[in-house]
């Protein structure tokens, strides 16, 4: 009955909007046009058996935004009800909402569905790829949808197309069911597209409201876009540093799938954008062929949107460079990344140059697009699966002639940053191995038991040469995203590339498992005197929050010594930690049982100690250990801050140090006691909108000891405000020009020339000082730091209060015009201010820039819990 009852009222519907509705009104309908027959082809039937969105969710896609827990019951009433649908949970977010695939194909494939996969697989090993005749093999096609989750009209599509998917009847579909195995994830970001959906749909009224002033279409900071700690989860396909990104990552290497369509949204007056992007802004590591095909299938795309009288663009604005996000990620492992960009209406409607944009037309596109890319996917179904063949076969061709056999990399002082490279570069299903043999190579020594080795001879040889290069020339100086990534170098890694004289087989050990983590040592057993760990592992910021946790007190140390423990006499650096069993407000039990799980769980060697003379330098109680308060971090968060950065330091201390972290809003600065927090973060952002009170509130808090950390313009905000002492790179005269020596220049070349002197992303060479607190736990004075910034420090007129500082000839990898590059060299990437008796800590760069940056994420945790201990009389005042 209900079915029947629906049928008439659409049959109603239509004849009351064929008297009615205009041509703009069918091609951008109201809310009350938004049935399925406004959605579905006309001249496909539907199997009634199968459910359709209304049915089980009392709603049309588009007449509200999808929850994603109505996406998840749908998609689950879907797979029981169709035989062409498998449904599994691959993974969860970190709010545990299920990450959800379909595979959709014919029952005969199901039946039968290990077997195609396997057989896909062997299409990238050239040792079986020949074997198979690609004219009888279904292509694979990934569709994944809104990764950013305030651009929602691809994740409502999904409920279209997994219904079309699952009910359409007729020989087409039944061919492309037997002839394609179809991966269908309706949410990339379940996180995101739940936070929008709420503001959305709370925000909505009965009559719909299309003006952009409307509180509907302004969501509040941070927004929706980004996952749970508030990361671009489109740029984390290659680092995979979250849980969403794993998991995908793993079914992505599960399947090796030939096509990837990520649907997203830009602007509201845009129109719609389809892959390929800017021909010249191709990463070279990506063949031709791929744009080939890239461009083949825009045909089909291109078709689809002519049918129904759509505006759209290909060839501008975006890029295939970066191979972190969905659309290029696919490009450097034998896939093809398409990338659709729909004006977003980012509510149910919005006014646009285009007249107003409503949600349904949004998601349309998106359903038009993803049945476009399954009639390429047919048409071009052997050129699709032979380029896969060739990519893989090619590969190794190269892999050959490499003069680089394999990559070597670690170190003995830090083996859990060592590790956290293994592990991501073991998620992308490249084969890396333990060292079995120690080896010198380019200056360092790689030992066993650290260091891990890559021979390059392997199926993903373009992707490790994409992941190690360092690569300063481009054919475009114009990014959409970084123009650099080295891994080594984000880890402050020490790295070698292995020719064939330096690389032998025996070099090779065991293989590298996410299981085998690095553990550290109590060594010396239970003490009734001290027990001393070093800085320079990754985790000993988190182990030392623990022990402060438990209220004991513990100590850094500001000169190097040596102490006697079981093993002999050790050397201990700038930095090392002692913890006193007493006098302590705890026993030292309790101490004993911290040590060892911190030995074992934070991967660090802790030394037990029985007496506080040391056969040189400082004795265990000299003056020289400052006492270190138990950190309180506030975050400044809230409008006008950095999102993105925000959440990067939040999800360092919450998630890798184990540390709570106040988000404190700007607009409660002023009614906070201040006094509870050790240590202030203002990262990236405006703060030209807090009070004089605010202001003084805070120069009172730093005046009376606290550490004030900023970053970026923050900087600039700082020493406009007095906190900061700190002057930046001006231009120079012969830079200023005036209108007697301006040249004419052609418009069109406006874009390119401004952008530029954009730093999209790169690398740099800095020095740090390893013996000022900021610099504790580096063991050498090189360091690799990113930056997209043209904020330009002038070092310090004090000479100790600029801890880091660029190299003279900084540049290691990625874009930086020759202009920026002059300003750059030798200037401050960390200068260090007094006042009072507290300390600002200015940094050019972020330190935690996309949670994948390593290696500078301990200048974070140093300002953090060593800011207080830095003498005043060598800072800058």
């Amino acid at each position: 009955m209900k079915r029947i009852a629906y049928s008439i009222s659409i049959l109603l519907l239509i004849g009351f909007l064929h008297i009615t509705a205009g041509p703009v009104a069918a091609q951008n309908p109201s809310e009350a046009v938004a049935t399925m027959n406004y959605y579905l082809p006309g001249d496909v039937s539907y199997d009634e058996s199968v459910p359709t969105p209304e049915e089980i969710l009392d709603m049309v896609p588009g007449e509200w935004h999808v929850r994603h827990d109505q996406l998840v019951k749908y998609m689950y009433a879907l797979a029981e009800a169709s035989d062409r649908i498998a449904i599994r949970e691959f993974g969860h977010t970190y709010e545990n909402r299920p990450l959800l695939l379909l595979t959709v194909t014919s029952p005969s494939n199901h039946a039968n569905i290990e077997q195609i996969r396997q057989n896909h697989l062997a299409l990238t090993d050239p040792g079986q790829s020949s074997n198979f005749d690609v004219n009888e093999m279904p292509v694979v096609v990934y569709m994944g949808y809104s990764i950013h989750g305030d651009e929602s009209s691809g994740s409502n599509a999904a409920l279209l197309v997994a219904y079309h998917l699952a009910a359409a009847q007729g020989a087409d579909i039944r061919q492309k069911l037997n002839n394609s195995v179809i991966l269908l994830d309706p949410s990339f970001n379940p996180d995101g597209l739940d936070r929008f959906a709420g503001w959305a749909n709370t925000h909505k009224s009965k009559t719909v409201v299309d003006d952009p002033n409307n509180m509907e279409q302004n969501q509040p900071w941070p927004g929706a876009r980004t996952n749970h700690y508030w990361f671009d989860l489109n740029r984390d396909w290659m680092l995979v540093q979250h849980p969403e990104s794993q998991a995908r990552i793993r079914v992505f290497h599960q399947w090796k799938p030939n096509i990837l369509t990520d649907h997203h949204e830009m602007g509201t007056n845009a129109t719609f954008f389809f892959q390929p992007g800017v021909p010249s802004r191709t990463h070279p590591l990506t063949p031709d062929r791929n744009q080939r095909l890239t461009e083949a299938i825009g045909e089909y795309h291109a078709q689809m949107l002519d049918q129904h009288k759509r505006l759209y663009y290909s060839k501008e604005n975006y890029d295939d460079f970066y191979y972190g996000k969905g659309s290029t990620y696919p490009d450097i492992n034998g896939s093809i990344g398409i990338l659709f960009e729909q004006a977003s209406s980012r509510s149910h409607a919005q006014e646009s140059i285009h007249d107003v944009l409503r949600f349904p037309f949004t998601i349309k596109n998106q359903f038009l697009t993803s049945l476009s890319t399954l009639e390429a996917a047919q048409s071009l179904r052997p050129e699709i699966l032979n380029h896969q063949r060739s990519f893989y076969r090619e590969a190794r061709q190269q892999a050959e002639r490499s003069p680089i056999e394999a990559y070597v990399f670690g170190t003995q002082e830090d083996r859990a940053r060592s590790f956290h490279l293994a592990e991501m570069l073991h998620r992308h299903d490249i084969d890396v191995y333990e060292l079995e043999e120690s080896l010198s190579a380019n200056g360092e020594l790689f030992a066993a038991g650290s260091s891990y080795i890559i021979p390059t001879n392997q199926a993903q040889h373009r992707f490790i040469e994409a992941l190690f290069e360092r690569r300063t020339t481009f054919r475009d100086s114009l990014f959409y995203d970084v123009s650099a990534w080295t891994m080594p170098y984000a880890f402050n890694m020490p790295f070698a590339e292995l020719d064939s004289r330096a690389f032998n087989r025996n070099q090779i050990g065991d293989k590298f498992t996410i299981e085998k983590r690095p553990a550290g040592s109590l060594i010396g057993g239970q003490s009734e005197y001290a027990y001393i760990f070093e800085w320079d592992e990754y985790y000993a910021p988190r182990a030392l929050y623990r022990i402060q946790e438990k209220g004991v007190r513990a100590k850094v140390a500001a000169k190097p010594f040596t102490a006697v423990t079981s093993t002999g006499v050790h050397q201990f650096g700038y930095g090392s930690i002692i913890v006193p069993v007493g006098p302590q407000e705890v026993d030292s039990q309790t101490i004993y049982e911290w040590a060892r799980m911190a030995a074992e769980q934070d991967g660090i060697d802790i030394y037990a100690v029985d007496t506080g003379l040391t056969p040189s330098g400082i004795d265990l109680g000299s003056g020289s250990f400052e006492d270190i308060d138990k950190p309180s971090v506030a975050l400044i968060a809230g409008e006008g801050t950095s999102a993105y950065e925000v959440g990067e330091a939040w999800h360092l201390l919450d998630q890798r140090y184990g540390m709570p972290a106040t988000l404190l809003t700007k607009d409660r600065l002023g009614q906070t006691d201040l006094d509870r927090y050790t240590a202030i973060v203002m990262v990236d952002g405006w703060y030209g909108d807090l009070s004089g009170s605010d202001i003084h509130k805070l120069k009172e808090w730093v005046e009376s000891g606290g550490t004030l950390v900023t970053t970026k313009d923050a900087v600039e905000w700082a020493r406009e405000n007095g906190l900061a002492n700190v002057s930046f790179v001006e231009k120079s005269d012969s830079e200023e020009e005036n209108s007697d020596s301006v040249q004419p220049k052609p418009y069109a070349a406006m874009d390119q020339e401004r952008g530029a002197q954009h730093i999209g992303g790169a690398i740099f060479h800095a020095r740090i000082d390893t013996t000022h607190p900021i610099g504790y736990g580096y063991n050498g004075s090189d360091l690799t730091v990113f930056r997209n910034s043209t904020l330009f420090m002038k070092k310090s007129d004090h000479p100790y209060a600029t801890p880091l500082r660029y190299s003279d000839d900084p540049l290691a990898s990625g874009y930086i015009s020759e202009e920026n590059l002059e300003k750059l060299n030798g200037t401050a990437g960390i200068v260090v201010s007094g006042f009072g008796s507290g300390k600002v800590i200015a940094m050019t760069d972020n330190p935690n820039f996309r949670a994948f940056w390593y290696g500078t994420n301990k200048l974070f945790a140093n300002a953090i819990f060593f800011g207080s201990t830095i003498s005043g009389s060598s800072t800058s005042r």
